[in-house]
């Protein structure tokens, strides 16, 4: 039996109980969407960042022609002193490339 594949996203440290976790917007259930681990939740689907635009992507960019590719956004609200605080767009870390094809 393989060990399912897992996409890691790191909680910022100001972050206590109770958060939200939103991914492209759409609210997460844990034990459902998604497992926290301490200061990770873990989510067995695949998630995924655009990473850096290259050169000819830019380019093609700045003439209006669309280079689109899946950029997951995972937001987590949480409040701070009683004020509401959004950490958006946060970092994804995917799991490691199956090896031996």
């Amino acid at each position: 039996m393989s060990t399912p594949r897992v996409w890691i996203v790191r909680l910022p440290a100001a972050v206590q109980e109770p958060f939200q976790v939103y991914v492209n917007g759409v609210p997460q259930r844990a034990g459902v969407d998604y497992e926290r681990r301490g200061k990770r939740l873990l989510f067995e689907r695949p998630l995924a960042k655009e990473g850096k635009l290259g050169f000819w992507r830019w380019f093609m960019g700045a003439w209006g022609i669309g280079t689109y590719r899946k950029d997951d956004q995972v937001d987590v609200a949480y409040e701070v002193d009683g004020h509401p605080v959004v950490a958006h767009a946060l970092d994804i870390q995917a799991p490691p490339q199956d090896e031996g094809g």
